[in-house]
């Protein structure tokens, strides 16, 4: 077989099944259930991976995996530097999208939303939670920018440990959370033959209108 050609490689799926019914109107009661499910699976390491879309200032999205850090009723948390690349994307365009994969569930979740600033005082409070090499890493990494070589963060790094040792690390104003908030979610869990469930849900005038689609 040609090495290009990757027709071979197939899946039947065959774990579950998905009905609008199981929502009972509430997608994101829905996903905390189906989230539940993935963090409890021990074959799967990162359960709050999750892919983030922007469209650049070059109109061209582009996607990246981030951590999902916290997920409420209006919308899902994530961190990062606000002047890097994904940032300085979100600023631009607001629109967004995330997705989940989890194989071994057979489950995927894809959400479109809008992305905001979280408070300085949700950022903050997160923040002094983490452990002292990531709280010193955000200040080293001048995220997205073009670096000569990594020994230039190493030893950026090597001196903030030292400046840093017994003292408080206050979050810097350029790194923090987003929230996005859902317009539209969708489930999709794979069934056999390739005729996966999904279901589509979109919020319209403060309503959730749910839909099955076609695989």
């Amino acid at each position: 077989m040609d090495d290009n050609n990757l027709g071979h490689l197939r899946k039947s799926y065959e774990k579950n099944n998905l009905d609008i019914e199981d929502l009972k109107g509430d997608p994101i009661k829905f996903f905390k259930a189906w989230f539940a499910e993935a963090e409890a699976c021990s074959e799967i390491e990162e359960p709050n991976a999750m892919s983030l879309t922007t469209l650049g200032l070059d109109d061209y999205p582009k996607a990246r995996l981030v951590l999902l850090k916290a997920f409420k009723s209006d919308g899902l948390v994530f961190f990062t530097n606000y002047l890097s690349e994904k940032g300085i994307s979100i600023e631009h365009h607001s629109k967004v999208g995330l997705s989940f994969f989890w194989p071994p569930l057979e489950r995927q979740v894809i959400i479109k939303g809008e992305a905001e600033k979280i408070s300085n005082i949700e950022s903050d409070k997160y923040f002094d939670t983490r452990p002292f090499g990531s709280k010193i890493g955000a200040i080293v990494s001048d995220q997205s920018r073009v670096i000569s070589d990594r020994s230039v963060m190493e030893a950026k790094m090597e001196a903030l440990k030292i400046e840093y040792q017994n003292k408080e690390i206050k979050r810097p104003e350029y790194w923090g959370g987003y929230l996005v908030r859902p317009i539209c979610i969708e489930f999709w869990q794979g069934r056999q033959n390739r005729l996966h469930d999904r279901v589509r849900c979109q919020l319209k005038s403060g309503l959730w209108i749910l839909e099955r689609l076609a695989p």
